[in-house]
């Protein structure tokens, strides 16, 4: 299967003659086996199958694969969450008294996963601008540096991510670039395309696509040549004691490592697994992925240029406008569409912003983002409140900025109903 469309229909799982077509909810914590030597062989990585869901499941195993499959991978694993995702592919490379380089325009949460409590444990992390210069890119690295880190497209700032540009900064200094693919999903643009190794989501957003399921997934492009940089990352060219010494770069090769690892290390001793329930809802929403992003693109494409004119709009963020700051550079990253998420100021700051929203009637006062439904957020006093003024500015969040999904409802009535709002304000 070439096609994106029909990897979201039918990748990851292939049944057999008599087999469910539907991927089956293997809903159970354990695994029966007839002889402690055939369980003892998956112990010890020697043969396939499954023991405990804390690190695998079959369920999880088949979106696992079709989420790679859309994102060009060679191998992938789903956590519990979005933030799960992006913890476990750093912390699978960087240790106490590493580095890591990462975008400043992020999700408020990653960005305190990382500022504050990766740095409780000895983990540092500089912060650089989506638009800094290739040479101020280059400045941000040390020695010890492990990791570069940003967003395709930024929660709720919407800079675009020059992938390219990243990668080759990355790539220059022997680490790998982790790219968070959520807001654009591999339906409107495939990171490893672009040099990224490690692409990271939270499912929950438009994979998921109906507010059902919390999740996250990492996919491994199985590009990055651990070995090459073999002092770098001990933990993957080097005897992992606390897994019977095994070398995984040396028993799964550089497409299999990296997952591996952070399933037979980090799942087993943190146990973020995601419920196979959930990652059948997952794996049910991503069957419609590439219908829901057209639209969600097309809705957010109308939705901006209507905000765009209005009076009572003192600024609009949305790749596909042009004129906006990362309109060309989504035009060569996001020449389908970006997403349908839109930032926008309400003239009057942030009182104007909260009035504003008040008298919504389709769009929900929802923390939520990525969904069928239409949802909002003022995101300086909800997802970015424990961010200073100073951080807010730098992550692209001004206090009168309004985070607005667009779902998959009528444009007409969303123009509509955000008229009667910012008129009622």
């Amino acid at each position: 299967m070439s096609r994106i469309e029909t990897r979201c229909v039918q990748g990851g799982y292939t049944p057999k003659n008599g087999e469910p077509r539907q991927i089956p909810i293997i809903q159970s914590t354990t695994f029966k086996y007839d002889t402690s030597e055939d369980m003892g062989k998956l112990f010890d990585l020697e043969a396939s199958g499954y023991f405990y869901t804390r690190l695998q499941n079959p369920t999880n195993d088949h979106v696992a694969a079709r989420i790679c499959e859309l994102e060009g991978g060679t191998a992938a694993m789903l956590t519990s969450s979005g933030q799960a995702a992006n913890f476990y592919a750093v912390f699978n490379i960087a240790n106490a008294g590493d580095h890591v380089v990462a975008c400043s325009a992020i999700y408020g949460g990653t960005y305190n996963l990382f500022a504050v409590t990766m740095k409780k444990m000895g983990i540092d992390f500089t912060f650089v601008s989506p638009d800094c210069t290739a040479q101020e890119l280059d400045a941000a690295f040390r020695p010890n540096t492990k990791a570069l880190f940003g967003e395709t497209i930024a929660n709720p700032a919407l800079c675009v991510l020059d992938i390219e540009m990243f990668a080759k900064a990355a790539h220059r200094h022997g680490v790998p670039l982790i790219v968070d693919n959520t807001f654009a999903t591999p339906i409107n643009c495939r990171p490893i395309e672009w040099g990224a190794d490690i692409v990271t989501h939270s499912t929950t957003k438009y994979m998921d696509g109906h507010g059902s399921g919390v999740g996250g997934a990492i996919v491994d492009s199985g590009r990055f040549n651990w070995n090459r940089y073999a002092e770098k990352f001990p933990g993957l060219t080097t005897p992992d004691e606390s897994y019977h010494g095994i070398t995984y770069t040396e028993r799964f090769g550089l497409e299999g490592a990296f997952i591996t690892k952070a399933t037979a290390q980090l799942m087993r001793d943190f146990g973020s697994i995601q419920s196979p329930q959930n990652a059948f809802l997952l794996g049910l929403g991503l069957e419609s992925l590439h219908v829901r992003m057209q639209r969600h693109c097309e809705n957010g494409q109308a939705v901006a240029e209507f905000l765009a004119g209005h009076e009572k709009v003192a600024w609009v963020k949305y790749c596909g406008l042009p004129g906006d700051k990362y309109y060309e550079r989504g035009q060569k990253y996001l020449p389908k569409g970006s997403c349908g998420v839109v930032s926008f100021g309400v003239k009057g700051g942030r009182k104007a912003a909260e009035a504003f929203m008040k008298h919504l009637k389709i769009a929900a006062i929802e923390t939520h983002v990525a969904d069928a439904r239409s949802c909002c957020l003022h995101p300086a006093s909800a997802t970015h409140r424990q961010m200073s003024d100073e951080e807010l500015l730098a992550a692209g969040v001004s206090p009168d900025l309004v985070r607005l999904s667009v779902g998959l409802e009528s444009k007409e009535d969303l123009i509509e109903d955000l008229d009667q709002a910012l008129r009622a304000i």
